[in-house]
């Protein structure tokens, strides 16, 4: 139960120009790129096996993380020959155990990965996610028409909130069979799947810190709270 798999495949368009030349996971907070952040955490966290599912630009990260000796671990690779999206990456792993997690390699977060798991395997689920309440402000005034066009509601700036998944799961190889393989299969297909056949599939709320440093707003403010989280990520 101390199996890890990072997804750390992707482009990360949204980030460039930065992306250009560095793999996204390579970016940096604080002293050490994300991912070594991500890393860290996990031994800490009691995990002695992670998997980095690779693609674009593998090389640069293989080369940085090599085997994990460094970080007291053993990490080794599966490599994408073309993009699976998020969850296809998973039918490459030939020695996935029972129950395993899943989280995406551009996440900073303070949760405990060991706890989260250990709880998904006491209850047996197929399939958790990890999810965090988001706001977005809109800003703009909002106007609200009936179909004449006419005015009706107005709103300055609203506020919308919405429960997001966190990019980091807890799996159990049952979710294998539902991965068409050699395909881009991404989580919404995954969720698509679960829904049309009624799957119970478990949400954990979160409210501790996390943030996606997929955009270029989200990496400047991980940047910034780095420092004051280091401590409660463990670094």
């Amino acid at each position: 139960m101390s199996r890890a798999i990072i997804l750390a495949g992707g482009q990360g368009v949204r980030l460039r120009p930065y992306t250009v030349a560095l793999p996204k996971p390579l970016m940096p907070i604080g002293d050490y790129p994300i991912l070594e952040i991500v890393v860290r955490q996990l031994v800490r966290n009691g995990f002695k096996h992670i998997t980095m599912a690779v693609n674009h630009q593998a090389d640069i990260i293989k080369a940085f993380f090599q085997d994990g000796a460094k970080w007291g671990l053993k990490i080794d690779y599966s490599l994408e020959d073309k993009p699976l999206s998020t969850m296809g990456p998973l039918k490459l792993i030939p020695d996935l155990p029972e129950h395993f997690l899943v989280m995406n390699g551009d996440v900073l977060s303070d949760v405990n990965y060991h706890d989260f798991l250990t709880t998904h395997v006491t209850d047996n689920k197929t399939f958790t996610i990890l999810s965090h309440v988001r706001k977005d402000r809109v800003d703009y005034g909002v106007l609200k028409t009936n179909t004449n066009n006419k005015l009706i509601g107005f709103e300055e700036k609203p506020v919308n909130t919405y429960l997001v998944s966190m990019g980091i799961y807890a799996a159990s190889r049952r979710i294998l069979s539902e991965i068409t393989e050699g395909v881009p299969f991404g989580f919404d297909d995954l969720m698509r799947c679960f829904l049309a056949k009624d799957e119970s599939v478990s949400v954990v709320p979160y409210g501790g810190y996390w943030m996606d440093i997929g955009r270029p707003e989200d990496y400047a403010q991980a940047s910034k709270d780095f420092s004051k989280l280091k401590e409660r990520l463990g670094i």
